[in-house]
């Protein structure tokens, strides 16, 4: 199995790591550490190139799961899984600090933290904002993922992460593949099912995106479902 240890010192993401510290380093280096080993004929780092290549860079590899991952030669479970979850420690560690928090003041501001996460995708995904008392971005969960309908979106996946979280208030938020941003009349049925849904839990939900190509609509701005 070709490890780092196989390349020369030049070319080790550990050495390199410890002389220049990790933001001297690349994405692929960084990505080759998670990994540790790469597999037959192949080193991590050329591994990370491999995944780097497949998913589009580092933001659609953020996004992959663990199927999608293993789907590529030389990823098994157990470095999928790893991959997985050092990715998600990162974006988590965005919202630890509360004075680094985003704050949501409009519908501008929910969808720059929306977008990188939903844009681009080839199907559907469904999220939600989770947001305290002062509207400041305490989460971001997926709810639910392809072939998104008023029917296929559980009320209970929305609000689970919301209630754990005591969250004051959610905005919801999904992709249209097509690119074009224009809400369907289900996603107006969707909006209000879940309004009614949240006020029971005594939760707000603030607003619906739909997120497009470099654009996105808001249905409160609308008027469609509230």
């Amino acid at each position: 199995m070709a490890g780092l240890r196989a390349l020369p010192p030049e070319a080790r993401p550990r050495e390199r790591l410890q002389s220049e510290g990790a933001e001297g380093i690349s994405v692929r280096e960084l990505l080759a550490l998670v990994l540790r080993t790469g597999t037959r004929g192949v080193s991590a780092l050329q591994l990370a190139d491999r995944l780097l290549a497949r998913f589009g860079g580092l933001r659609g590899l953020g996004q992959a799961r663990v199927e999608e991952l293993t789907a590529v030669e030389g990823m098994g479970i157990a470095k999928a899984a790893v991959l997985v979850a050092a990715l998600e420690l990162g974006r988590r560690a965005r919202f630890v600090d509360a004075s680094e928090r985003p704050v949501v003041r409009c519908a501008q501001d929910a969808a720059r933290v929306v977008r990188t996460k939903l844009e681009g995708r080839e199907q559907e995904h469904f999220c939600v904002l989770l947001l305290n008392t002062r509207h400041e971005v305490v989460g971001v969960v997926e709810a639910a993922r392809g072939g998104l309908n008023a029917a296929s979106v559980c009320a209970r996946e929305v609000f689970r992460e919301a209630v754990r979280r005591g969250a004051h208030a959610v905005i919801l938020a999904h992709n249209h593949p097509s690119g074009n941003p224009e809400p369907s009349p289900e996603d107006v049925r969707l909006t209000e099912r879940l309004r009614e849904a949240g006020a029971l839990l005594g939760i707000v939900v603030l607003d619906h995106l739909v997120i497009g190509d470099g654009r996105f609509t808001s249905l409160r701005e609308r008027g469609l479902g509230f």
